[in-house]
Formats: C-alpha cells, structure tokens, sequence
C-alpha cells in the first residue's frame, strides 16, 4: 500500500510503498518545476517549458496532497492554484535518496571509472574484434564500456585499408574533426608539422592539451609495423598517477593541479595554417574533486607560461615528479597491422619508443578522434535499446 506525506521542515514529500523500505522523497519546489502536464512540459521534445521562469515563486508549497491507487498517479494541489500528476514509474526513477543517484550516476550519466597500474595491464587489458563492432551493437556496447571504464581497449584483426577508423566513428556517430583533418597519418616524413611524425621516441603525452575542448577518444590503426626492435606503446593510467601524488605527495599534486600551464600548437599542415593556445593546469578536477581532464606534452608546452615567478620553480618540481611516476606506471606492448588501438585521451598518457625508419621498414598508423559526447550518448542509447535500463 503505498503511502504518501510531508515533511514539513525540511519541505520534502515523501512517497513510502512498505514499511519495510525507507520512504521515496522530492523536494516540494523540484516537484512543482517538473510539473509533467502539457502546460509546463513538451512531451515530443521531452524537455519543460521555460514560461514559468521569468516569475518563478520560489515560496510555492504544496496544499494538498493525495495518492491514485488505481492509477498509481501522486497528485498534487499548489499554492499557486496549479494542479501536478507524477506516475509511480517517473517518481521510483528520481527519488532523491543517496543510493538511487549513485545508480543513475553510474548506470546511465557514466560508468564509474576504475583506475590501474602498470602492473594490472593484463588483468584489465581486453580485445574487441572489428567485424563484430561493426555488426553487433552488444559488442559495440561492451567496447564503449571498458574504454569508459579502464580507459584501454585493443581492436583486432581490422582490414588493411583506408576506411578502417571511418567505419569506427560512424558505428558511435561521428569524427572529431581538428586541425589535422578527420585523420592522420603517423609515420617518419621529412619536413614535420609535428614532433609525433619522427621516428625519435615519443615520450609520454596527451593529444592536444591545446584545445579547451580536447578530443576524447583516440583510435590509432597499425597498417604497418616497424621490425626494428623499437616503435613500441607506452601507456599509463594518468588518473591513478594523479591519486598516487594526492595521497604521497599531496603538495605536488596542488601544485599541478592549481597552476595553470599555457599549451600552445602553431603552424601549418595542408593548406590551413594554426596557432592554438589552451590555458589550463596538468591536473583537472571537477566540482567534486574528480577527475576530469589531464594535461601533458613536452613539446606542445609554450615557452609562455603566464604565472607569478615564485611559482615556476615548484612546478618544475612537481611534474618532474609526475613524469617519473607516469613512466614508472607505464604498460609496453606492441600492435601489429590490423590493430586498432583505442584509449581515453582525457585520461591515459601514451607514447612510444624510438624505431629506425628506412625504404625496408616503415611504421604506418592512422589516427582519428571521437569526441566523449559523442561516445557516451552512444552507450546510453544502446544500454536503453538492449535492455539494461528503461
């Protein structure tokens, strides 16, 4: 018997279906502003309508309160003299207690990250096959969540051809175009626009810290090989290295998470000429203190760097640290043609080790990028579509 009633000091209903479970609460004012009646929501837009806003009483209160078992429908009575009917099933999904947003935090905004180090590669290392990324959406799915979650996955046995990481994007929605063009092509070349086109090693990094809206997803597709002993991957989790200096070295992780860092990329490659600057500190939390966003590129760190002096020096100190714990943490493989390699390029720092490059032996990748945005609403639309939530 589902029972319903106020808590008047803390201007809450509360919505209890047993005794036996605590009661569903809302917030008196949240309730009023999601109104789902035609006049305050647009069902085929499935969003409210903002009239209301330009007045809003913030005092609004409910005067009467009753529960349609029939129906299974809360009504409600305003004091503004407006009346709201919610159904059970919208209500269960938005009750307001701790654990109900800790599930819809994880099972539908984002899966909540699990963070390793270099010596737990293999135990959350995972292979995806191409042809079934392309057919199967649970596939599909299973590959958006493990690259969500550790950051990493490996795709293989992807055909020697051109379209290869097209084909990728269009599965999740669709490239991030930058400065480079929908894809690139990493391999030695005389005259270089970027350190990343030599065959010198490439030492940890994340693409393009340049941009304030950095690209998400990195896809890098072996179409050949080096068969020198170098032109090996560097991978390492650079949210676990941020946790190591929070809890080891908490001075050094303020350090480069408070001071912000000017990332610079000019120059030119086609026909388009570029000079990009991102102001922003190597570590980027969210409100809550999270994770967000890391920063990192030798070679993409101007000469700028727009902080008072007696801060520079510390810095300096704190990234060398950081540097010798990304590199102590760093997992090494080494794809071969056919190899899609994905990863989280807000997240992870990769690199690799110096090869030798001759007419004999060339090392081939092509490049795109998936924006985040893009990725996530993929995975919530297939979770919704293969039955993991309504």
């Amino acid at each position: 018997m589902v029972q319903v009633s106020r808590d008047l000091q803390q201007e809450l209903v509360l919505l209890r279906v047993s005794m036996e479970q605590p009661a569903m609460q809302y917030p008196e004012i949240w309730l009023r502003d999601n109104c789902q009646c035609p006049k305050c929501y647009m069902q085929q837009t499935r969003s409210r309508l903002p009239h209301g806003w330009n007045n809003l009483d913030t005092g609004v209160h409910v005067q009467q309160l009753s529960w349609c078992a029939e129906q299974q429908i809360l009504q409600i009575e305003w004091s503004d003299g407006h009346h709201s009917d919610y159904t059970y099933s919208w209500l269960k999904e938005r009750d307001f207690s701790l654990e109900n947003r800790a599930r819809y935090l994880r099972d539908i905004y984002r899966p909540e990250p699990q963070l390793w180090s270099g010596q737990q590669f293999e135990q959350i290392q995972r292979e995806f096959q191409y042809q079934e990324l392309l057919s199967s959406d649970e596939a599909l799915l299973q590959w958006l969540h493990h690259l969500a979650v550790y950051g990493l996955a490996l795709v293989k046995q992807a055909p020697l051809e051109a379209d290869v990481l097209r084909n990728l994007c269009n599965r999740v929605g669709f490239m991030r175009r930058t400065t480079y063009g929908d894809e690139w092509s990493v391999r030695a070349q005389p005259g270089a626009s970027n350190y990343a086109y030599l065959a010198a090693p490439l030492p940890l990094h994340t693409d393009m810290p340049y941009f304030e809206y950095k690209p998400g997803v990195t896809l890098l597709h072996t179409l050949q090989q080096s068969d020198s002993p170098g032109g090996w991957n560097l991978l390492s989790d650079a949210f676990h290295v941020a946790d190591v200096l929070r809890q080891r070295h908490p001075s050094a992780f303020q350090v480069l998470s408070e001071t912000p860092v000017d990332w610079a990329d000019m120059g030119s490659d086609k026909d388009l000429t570029f000079h990009n600057i991102w102001r922003e500190p190597v570590i980027n939390l969210d409100a809550n203190g999270r994770y967000k966003r890391i920063n990192h590129s030798i070679p993409q760190r101007d000469s700028h760097f727009s902080v008072a002096p007696h801060l520079v020096r510390p810095w300096y100190e704190a990234m060398a640290l950081f540097s010798r714990l990304a590199n102590e943490q760093a997992c090494t493989f080494k794809t071969t043609p056919g190899d899609v390699l994905t990863f989280d390029n807000l997240r992870m720092v990769h690199g690799r080790t110096g090869y030798d490059d001759t007419d004999c032996n060339v090392r081939h990748i092509v490049g795109a990028f998936v924006d985040w945005d893009i990725a996530y609403s993929r995975w919530r639309v297939l979770r919704r579509s293969l039955g993991y939530f309504k």
